[in-house]
């Protein structure tokens, strides 16, 4: 391998805003169009935003498209329209899907977000505005980046079809390892518009601006003509330092990079099992042909290899699998150019023959590692044509001795089969688009696995320090990929060990490293366009990926537990995923609602006409998912505790008097105050207002229960009120209101305001540099709302209120006249003194309230 390894940073973004006619393309006018992204280790976080003005005497069609990449969530989306913002939301697709269905039967809400390539899926929504009307699209997504032949790759996919007069495209990295090289690329690059591109770099970070202006844009000075039309490429390579990967800490959660290099490669041990049937005669065949000869080059002496081809019959092109000497490749290379298609498709025979050369192999190397790559592009139908038959079969042979890589040539193979084959035998499943690269991509693929240098591969974190862990156990791992690992780690914790233990062509090896998390959580502060949170969030989009994927080959029961893991997280964190929806409403008068929902690669192909059995068709009618890759580890465990809280049916229902009426824990301070005030003469109580913070939050007491049914939480910027009650949720902004049901989960976010609603559970509203505003349902014996606030060193000292004192001017007193038994103290509050006691409440916090929250309770009178 070479010296250095090249690292890219990968995100797929591509901008259309299109006019229907030529005279709509000069009355509707993109004035600005910004990309917005920030890289921090590896994840990325993109902002697109598009304003438009209507130039016309009527009303006209505005449309917005992004292509974004199919492995990234759609976060974020909204309209605003002369200053009134209309905000997508996020909720379970099924449900969101149940109340949309009439417009989707009429076809309305299709087609918002749909596949356009093998890496790009578009985002698409149009909507009316009336003459001289202005429009604001903005649309955030994420996404982990994943390393391939050692690249992460930037590429802006550029085509705004007019000259925009602000036009920029501004990419923030971070890299704590260092970055060694930076590099930018474009299709479409000319000496005019190179002067528009600035790069700065320095030790760990990069910014590169590309802001051209509208002469530089145009073709030639004589026509209005945009060059903008291809892609913008940025690529970097970092710098890599210890052995065991590098861990990075920050609000507690925690993720390991793992990705050795200049280690010994593992021979291989490859069967190409080839379908030669009538449906790959022409062009696939002869990509096929090309891209094998490629391949046979590719091949280390050192390596084994032999050919399989199928259609109704299987030939093995030679009784045993032969080593890569020049003879051998050379007799391989004449077999390979009179590969024809005819007949049927025998996939069962065809894997089951090749698992039984791999087991009668002899003189094998040692120490190496066998795989069976198979290319098709049909479905069975010659031989067993039953799919789930099929999956049993080639499990039960294989048995975890080999891996199996699945290639589907084109759209008329069922890639849902596929995947779930290659994921159930420790490989992965590739669609091949039948363009006119498809050789390049069969090449593209077999580069990615043709360097194994590690197997049976263990990250061990300390038990009793973290949770949330993903997948930490790997079979392979090949030169030029990562393999990424993320949790949560105890808030006690001072140093984070980890041990890798890994099989190397040369020995077994055991690497050990240890990270001090405060010296880690260091390196993210005062990193002013950096997201604080990223960490967290990328924990959750890899742990809804990993989800996702061991779904595909669980048990029906088991399958629905990891669905509702991911669905849950996909709704905290505000994810458009194959299980989430994001309802998108547009102003009156207009076709008021469609529906954005992720798609997967198995969506993406015809019709399936072959034959399964009833449990296949229960998996394949479920909301489509891309249910990807591997089994988990034995933190499977944990990571249930974690995700899914499961109510327990059989406990004891708690009282609602056994609850406090509000619950704080004093900032700087490992105390719990459990406060209940006699509010119920007074409308309302005012709970408290930071003008700093810009939040005002006031509260209701029932009429016939001393907990409080109804707050209300106001907002400066973004001007927004929200309403809870133990009926709904009321999302006011301007002049339009949405209300959001406790009876499903569901997110919107307005102006960076995220209000998000956990089905009869709780509301969460958090904004940047803000404190975080949460409201529990309590349903037992009496509906009744709790009240609390995360993320508290926010507050400012100016923070008032029944509640908001506590924040800014409580502390305990030492005073010697008092009894300071540990279940008495005094408690100075504004300047007065309360005597406080210690009781057990239930904490409304918690879903569980089996173990009561020991506080320090008082009683106050607004």
């Amino acid at each position: 391998m070479e010296e250095r390894t090249l690292l890219a940073l990968v995100v797929f973004s591509s901008l259309v805003v299109l006019a229907e006619t030529i005279a709509q393309k000069h009355a509707i006018e993109i004035y600005s169009l910004h990309v917005d992204c920030k890289v921090t280790s590896r994840f990325a976080h993109t902002i697109v935003t598009s304003k438009i003005v209507n130039r016309a005497n009527e009303s006209r069609e505005a449309t917005f498209e992004v292509e974004l990449p199919k492995t990234a969530f759609i976060t974020n989306f909204s309209m605003s329209i002369d200053g009134k913002v209309y905000p997508g939301i996020i909720k379970e697709k099924a449900s969101a899907q149940k109340e949309y269905d009439t417009a989707v039967l009429r076809g309305q809400s299709a087609g918002l977000v749909k596949i356009t390539g093998r890496k790009l899926e578009q985002f698409h929504v149009s909507v009316s505005i009336a003459a001289a009307s202005k429009v604001t699209f903005e649309l955030t997504y994420e996404e982990l980046l994943k390393r391939q032949l050692g690249k992460f790759e930037l590429l802006i996919k550029v085509r705004p079809k007019q000259l925009v007069k602000h036009f920029q495209i501004d990419v923030h990295i971070f890299e704590p390892q260092g970055i060694r090289v930076l590099e930018t690329d474009s299709t479409f690059m000319t000496n005019e518009l190179t002067e528009a591109l600035t790069k700065v770099q320095n030790e760990t970070k990069a910014h590169i601006l590309f802001k051209p202006t509208v002469d530089q844009q145009k073709i030639n000075p004589e026509l209005d003509e945009t060059l903008l039309n291809g892609d913008f490429v940025v690529r970097y390579d970092v710098k890599r330092g210890a052995t065991a990967g590098d861990i990075q800490i920050i609000n507690g959660y925690f993720v390991h990079y793992f990705a050795p290099h200049e280690m010994p490669v593992f021979p291989k041990n490859v069967i190409f099992l080839i379908d030669r049937s009538g449906s790959m005669a022409g062009r696939k065949i002869e990509q096929t042909r090309a891209a094998l000869l490629k391949i046979l080059q590719d091949l280390r002496p050192e390596d084994h290899f032999s050919f399989i081809t199928f259609n109704s019959k299987v030939a093995e092109w030679r009784s045993s699998l032969l080593q890569a000497t020049a003879e051998n490749m050379a007799n391989a290379a004449g077999f390979v150019q009179t590969l024809s298609a005819s007949g049927g498709t025998d996939i069962n025979r065809a894997l089951l023959t090749a698992v039984s050369v791999l087991d009668k192999a002899e003189r094998l190397p040692k120490s190496s590692v066998s795989m069976i790559i198979l290319l098709t592009d049909g479905q069975p139908t010659s031989g067993e044509s039953n799919v789930e038959v099929i999956q049993e079969n080639i499990q039960k042979a294989v048995n975890g001795k080999y891996a199996l890589f699945c290639l589907g040539f084109g759209f008329d193979v069922s890639y849902k089969f596929l995947e779930k084959m290659a994921l159930s035998n420790g490989g992965i499943a590739r669609r091949i688009y039948e363009n006119a690269d498809a050789a390049l991509q069969l090449q593209g693929f077999y580069q990615e696995v043709a360097t194994p240098i590690l197997r049976k591969i263990e990250m061990q974190y300390p038990e009793n320090a973290v949770e949330g862990l993903t997948k930490n156990n790997f079979k392979l791992f090949f030169e030029g990929s990562e393999i990424i690992v993320s949790g949560k780690i105890n808030n006690e914790l001072d140093l984070l060990p980890v041990e890798i233990k890994a099989q190397s062509h040369a020995s077994d090896l055991t690497l050990k490293e240890e990270a001090n998390v405060k010296e880690k959580e260091q390196v993210f502060k005062n990193q002013s366009y950096i997201f604080g949170n990223f960490i967290e969030r990328l924990w959750a989009y890899l742990t809804i990926q990993q989800l996702l994927e061991k779904s595909i080959s669980a048990q029906e029961e088991d399958q629905k537990t990891l669905e509702a893991q991911a669905l849950e997280l996909s709704l905290q964190y505000s994810f458009v995923t194959p299980l989430t929806s994001m309802v998108v409403t547009k102003p009156a008068g207009q076709q008021q609602t469609e529906l954005a929902n992720k798609p997967t690669e198995a969506d993406n192909e015809k019709p399936s006409s072959f034959p399964v059995g009833d449990a296949y068709r229960l998996r394949s009618g479920s909301p489509p998912g891309r249910r990807r890759s591997e089994t988990q580890s034995g933190s499977n465990k944990k990571l249930s505790s974690v995700v899914v809280r499961l109510r327990d049916k059989t406990r004891a229902q708690p009282l609602a008097n056994e609850y406090p009426q509000l619950l704080l824990q004093l900032p700087k301070q490992n105390e719990i105050i459990c406060l209940n005030t006699d509010g119920k003469a007074q409308p309302s109580v005012h709970l408290l207002s930071d003008p700093e913070q810009g939040l005002t939050v006031t509260g209701k007491l029932g009429d016939r229960i001393n907990h409080f049914v109804q707050f209300e939480v106001i907002y400066v910027n973004p001007p927004v009120r929200i309403h809870v009650s133990t009926d709904e949720i009321v999302l006011s902004h301007d002049t339009e209101s949405t209300r959001l049901p406790w009876t499903e989960s569901a997110t919107s976010t307005v102006q960076g305001l995220r209000v998000s609603v956990e089905k009869e559970r709780s509301i969460t509203a958090s904004l940047s540099d803000t404190v975080t505003v949460k409201i529990s349902f309590v349903k037992f014996p009496d509906d009744f709302l709790g009240l609390y606030f995360l993320n508290t060193d926010c507050f400012s000292d100016k923070v008032n209120g029944v509640l908001g004192q506590f924040y800014s001017k409580a502390h305990f007193e030492n005073n010697a006249y008092i009894n300071q038994r540990a279940d008495e103290r005094l408690l100075s509050v504004s300047g007065s003194e309360h005597k406080v006691t210690r009781q057990f409440k239930k904490d409304y916090r918690l879903e569980s309230t089996s173990d009561p929250v020991s506080c320090w309770s008082i009683d106050l009178t607004p």
